[in-house]
């Protein structure tokens, strides 16, 4: 389902940025209150999230401040307001942003059940209630869905898409798709108190909290050598007064009576939000005052033991969710990087990816004494942590902890794509971060790799996995091609179809392993390997079409033939993501797994066809290239991609892409 319009119940700052982010995306949006007063308090917030993010653009020189002004313009043209549900009856998908109490959210639920159409999709900004329980106010509970953005949702890029008891699939789907649509990257989760980055943020702060209050320990302190420490990118007082007390304290309280001893409710901030005092939205006091401590207590804090704690708990609320089947291994660790802050450029690491770079041996000590000193109730003992320890899945440094990571070959190695060879199975590791684009320089050195065990007749079988637990591939390196002329980029075009035709000519049986994102690029290489393995979080997609060009790597003719050709045609004039079991589905993936063995199947199926008839496997795939005339296909995409990548289109859509605003296609 395609999102024409959107509509936001709920004014003031979190509804003004949500429809933020849906009009700067150039989806018309609708904001309804019941006071005409919070409708004009949030077109306002439109209007200065939207005037501050051109000021930074015309402040580097991107833009002028007359294409600021008329980017403005049309912005606030995409914006509506109202005190009735009169415009609702055309929306497409509404997102509910009223205070958290469960009979207003059910009531606002009831009332949109009754003024939008039945194909509209309903979803709940909330934080912490029962999406399920919402879902009853309504005759369509399949099509309520958590849509839950972070504070402020004009800077924080995730939202948690939330799976309630009756929540379809296509519900599901179309919500990430329309959060990728405006400019946010989700992740999807079970329903559970907290879902994932507040439980999982709330458990580790929350040991902080607590040691401040039993210690008399000095929160100016705790924030220094917190913030030193590199485990957070800011001390976790510091957060709480910017967040807002009352905020932070609501979820706190509501994870405590959900799952006890194990979340920590602070009672020094439960007094200041009694008082009113709520950090940054009430003028600045709340655990700090004009910079000093607002709370008692003036003792040192070990940092190195804080950090400990929180690195501990994270680490053991992420295990218990994954355990729990809420969410997976990959979207637990985006969901930290982009909900709390945790950037692997700044040295920052999410809960699984960070215990895989320190060991997982190191990790289980670390929690083991935590535990024997606090209990079962504050630190219980992963099962899959001592699982992995077990199995000597140790982490990067053993080539496998929650992510598989590479132990290359020794000898010279290619710069982007690292070969290791395992008896009669070799695996390409795709290693260009941060996102794996296929650059001109992976091109190569995958060719290089891909002659290489070509030419050793003891390899049977290849496997395509990537270095980046959380992307395979995110498509073309598209600033590369601007850079090039026509003679470079036909060149460039050349030599990535012959490479991905060997893959399917060739006596070497070839298995992508896809961990998460393939678009573009990264897609159509997946597609030129004989067999797709996935893991459950996996998403797939052609986005080409939003940047004014098509597919150039075989999209057009590979696709079509695993998916069936109306499928490959919406997907490759749309642009929009399929999840992994949607590609099962359609004949994309061969099979699908959970994310934490997918590389283990992979490998296992590597094995299984090194094992085959050499020849037998190099005819039968010589004679299956998925049927029709591939070469003539490949050479009238070749043609196609020349005619618009080069064409003012083209140029122009992906100038557009890189300077992130909207393009003017002159059809051209």
């Amino acid at each position: 389902m395609f999102v024409h319009k959107a509509a936001v119940v709920g004014g003031g700052t979190m509804g003004g940025q949500i429809a933020q982010a849906i009009a700067a995306s150039d989806i018309p949006v609708v904001i309804k209150d019941v006071d005409q007063k919070f409708v004009d308090a949030a077109i306002e917030e439109v209007k200065n999230v939207t005037a501050g993010q051109l000021g930074g653009k015309v402040k580097k020189e991107k833009i002028t401040q007359e294409q600021a002004d008329a980017r403005l313009a049309e912005v606030l043209a995409n914006v509506t307001g109202t005190v009735t549900y009169d415009e609702f009856s055309d929306v497409d998908f509404v997102i509910e942003a009223v205070p958290e109490k469960m009979e207003i959210k059910q009531a606002v639920f009831a009332e949109l059940d009754a003024v939008t159409p039945g194909h509209a999709i309903l979803s709940s900004n909330t934080s912490a209630l029962s999406i399920s329980e919402i879902g009853e106010a309504t005759l369509r509970p399949d099509k309520v869905v958590g849509f839950h953005f972070f504070y402020p949702a004009s800077v924080m890029p995730l939202v948690e898409v939330i799976i309630g008891d009756d929540t379809s699939s296509e519900t599901a789907q179309t919500s990430s798709n329309f959060a990728q649509a405006i400019g946010k990257q989700p992740i999807t989760c079970g329903e559970v108190p907290g879902f994932v980055v507040n439980r999982i943020l709330n458990s580790a702060v929350g040991e902080i909290w607590r040691a401040q209050e039993e210690r008399g320990l000095s929160i100016k302190k705790i924030d220094e050598g917190v913030g030193a420490a590199n485990v957070a990118p800011m001390g976790p007082f510091i957060l709480v007064d910017l967040l807002g007390l009352d905020t932070v304290y609501h979820v706190a309280d509501h994870l405590n009576n959900s799952y006890g001893e194990r979340f920590y409710v602070h009672q020094g901030m439960k007094q200041l939000v009694a008082d009113g005092k709520l950090g940054a939205k009430t003028g600045g006091e709340g655990l700090y005052k004009d910079g000093e401590p607002n709370i008692p207590g003036e003792a040192d804090a070990d940092a190195q033991e804080l950090a400990d704690l929180f690195l501990g708990k994270a680490l053991v609320e992420a295990c218990l969710i994954l355990e729990e089947g809420v969410c997976s291994v990959r979207d637990i660790d985006v969901g930290m990087m982009a909900g709390a802050g945790l950037d692997p450029r700044r040295g920052l690491f999410p809960p699984f990816w960070k215990a895989d770079i320190e060991g997982l041996d190191v990790s289980l000590e670390r929690i083991e004494k935590l535990n024997e000193k606090y209990g079962d109730e504050r630190f219980p003992v992963p099962v899959t942590l001592k699982r992995l320890v077990a199995q000597g899945r140790l982490g990067f440094n053993a080539g496998q902890g929650f992510y598989p990571y590479p132990q290359p070959d020794e000898g010279d190695q290619p710069e982007k794509v690292k070969l290791e060879t395992r008896g009669d199975v070799a695996i390409a590791w795709l290693a260009n971060p941060p996102m794996n684009a296929i650059s001109p320089q992976v091109i190569q050195d995958l060719g290089a790799v891909w002659e290489k065990v070509n030419a050793n007749p003891e390899i049977g079988a290849m496997v395509i996995a990537s270095t980046m637990p959380i992307v395979f591939s995110a498509g073309a390196d598209i600033k590369a091609f601007t850079q090039m002329d026509t003679e470079g980029g036909a060149e460039l075009i050349n030599n990535g179809h012959e490479l991905l035709k060997g893959f399917g000519e060739g006596r070497v049986a070839t298995i992508a392993a896809v961990n998460s994102l393939a678009f573009g690029g990264g897609c159509e290489l997946a597609m030129a390997c004989d067999f797709r393995i996935a893991a459950e979080s996996a998403v797939f997609g052609q986005p080409e079409i939003k940047l004014g060009i098509i597919p150039g790597f075989g999209g057009t003719q590979r696709l079509p033939r695993l998916v069936g050709w109306s499928k490959a045609l919406e997907m490759n004039t749309v642009g929009d993501p399929i999840s992994s079991i949607e590609a099962l589905e359609a004949g994309l993936v061969n099979e699908l797994v959970p994310d934490q063995e997918l590389f283990d199947v992979a490998v296992n199926w590597a094995k299984r066809l090194a094992g085959q008839a050499p020849l037998a496997v190099e005819q039968v795939k010589k004679a299956s290239f998925r049927g029709g005339d591939p070469d003539a296909g490949i050479d009238a995409e070749k043609q196609g991609f020349a005619t618009v990548f080069f064409s003012e289109d083209g140029k122009e859509g992906i100038s557009a892409f890189l300077g992130k605003r909207k393009p003017n296609w002159q059809g051209k």
